[in-house]
């Protein structure tokens, strides 16, 4: 049965964007073109951890969603979404392979008046000069002519239960207007609220915007949690007092690193548009400095502690408590926590973990201890270290418990453990 939709993609992106379709009512089919996520979800199981649950992944096939690996049903559909992930590369630009991949196997079968999104994170500019130019070139159509082209960046916000699909506004811009309106008339039946961007690339610079918002902000916060430890004052209390400000404040708080798929964007660089202006974003640069340096000032503190107590780092045994990079999902990408016991492990120190979300965890391909009962493996370690704030987690008792408590998260009552 021929599909409306066609989801180019399966990851973190593309699977929410494939649930909201089908629970709109949308004949949808998902291409990837890895065999291992196509089996995964045949067999009703999630590809990619922290997205979906595998009971999600069975609502979403008794409700018409076919997982494909075949490139000619790509030209059966009258939208396609491509929601291929964009890596940071080693020169920390953004890594556009897979889009490329992407739009070449939908070039090959592209119809007229077709409607082609792309959601993928991308520097301002991709949509236009990237990406038309290869749907052309396969397709031998023209955009904005003969099919639809427009950007509309993801929002996706994993384990929010108040800002989901529904409620979450899109943004849009379109190669004219035509396709804008064309791109609203498609997301109107997955939101609440459509916002029309000027172009792609106002679309495209929104999520530039936001994503260094956040990181601009806990870099921030990340250096006031350095000098208020040297200062003596509980920065937690400060930001309890500074959120009840009602205008010109948003809370945002520290951390061991930060993780997640989000990652800074710096439109100065942008290496296949020869008009670039050449103006990096030195405030995202130094922000991005400064967050790669969290798990190194974690290490510090770790050092500091046992050393205050009489013990040194190499020997010690210390466990690490939460290695997913956000609370009460299994989701790993960019979390702090591998390059923090990586350092530890450097100097010697016998690494253990805990998390109720992630059974099996390796550091350089190798297994780190995973601990049975949570209490028994603080009491016994030297040093426990709260990376991430699981729900599930007993603060309280675990500082009563544990030998020697470092929180990362602020998470522990005033006074049951040292914060960052």
């Amino acid at each position: 049965m021929p599909a409306d939709l066609a989801v180019i993609g399966l990851g973190h992106l593309g699977l929410p964007l494939a649930q909201a379709a089908v629970s709109a009512g949308i004949q949808t089919i998902g291409y990837d073109t890895d065999p291992r996520a196509f089996a995964e979800l045949s067999a009703g199981r999630t590809p990619v951890e922290g997205s979906l649950t595998a009971s999600d992944i069975r609502r979403m096939l008794s409700g018409g969603f076919r997982p494909t690996t075949n490139q000619g049903e790509l030209g059966r559909v009258r939208t396609a979404v491509i929601c291929a992930p964009t890596p940071l590369g080693p020169d920390r630009t953004l890594d556009l392979t897979a889009v490329g991949d992407a739009a070449r196997a939908l070039a090959a079968r592209l119809r007229p008046h077709t409607t082609v999104l792309l959601e993928s994170a991308v520097p301002p500019g991709t949509t236009e000069n990237f990406l038309l130019p290869l749907l052309e070139e396969g397709s031998g159509l023209r955009g904005g002519r003969d099919f639809h082209l427009a950007h509309s960046p993801s929002r996706l916000d994993p384990g929010n239960r108040t800002h989901v699909y529904t409620n979450t506004p899109k943004v849009i811009g379109g190669l004219t207007p035509a396709c804008t309106e064309s791109a609203a008339a498609f997301y109107s039946r997955l939101t609440d609220k459509v916002v029309r961007a000027r172009g792609p690339r106002e679309a495209e610079m929104t999520k530039v915007l936001e994503t260094n918002f956040r990181h601009v902000n806990i870099a921030l916060v990340n250096e006031m949690a350095v000098l208020c430890h040297d200062l003596g004052v509980d920065l937690w209390d400060v930001i309890r007092c500074a959120e009840t400000k009602p205008f010109g404040f948003q809370p945002f708080r520290p951390g061991p690193g930060v993780g997640g798929h989000g990652a800074p964007v710096d439109p100065g660089y942008l290496p296949y548009n020869s008009r670039t202006p050449g103006h990096p974003l030195r405030m995202v640069s130094l922000a991005q400095e400064i967050n790669d340096r969290m798990p190194q000032y974690v290490i510090q503190r770790c050092a500091t502690l046992l050393n205050e107590h009489g013990k040194s780092v190499r020997g010690a045994r210390i466990l690490l408590l939460g290695v997913t990079y956000k609370p009460d999902l299994a989701d790993q990408e960019a979390s702090p926590a591998r390059e923090i016991a990586t350092r530890l492990m450097d100097m010697g120190a016998q690494i253990g973990y805990h998390d109720p979300h992630v059974l099996d965890w390796r550091v350089r391909e190798l297994p780190v201890p995973r601990a049975d009962s949570l209490y028994e493996a603080a009491s016994s370690a030297d040093l426990t270290v709260l990376l991430q704030h699981h729900r599930t987690y007993d603060l309280q008792g675990l500082a009563v418990k544990a030998q020697l408590l470092l929180d990362t998260r602020g998470a522990t009552p005033a006074g049951a453990a040292h914060r960052l």
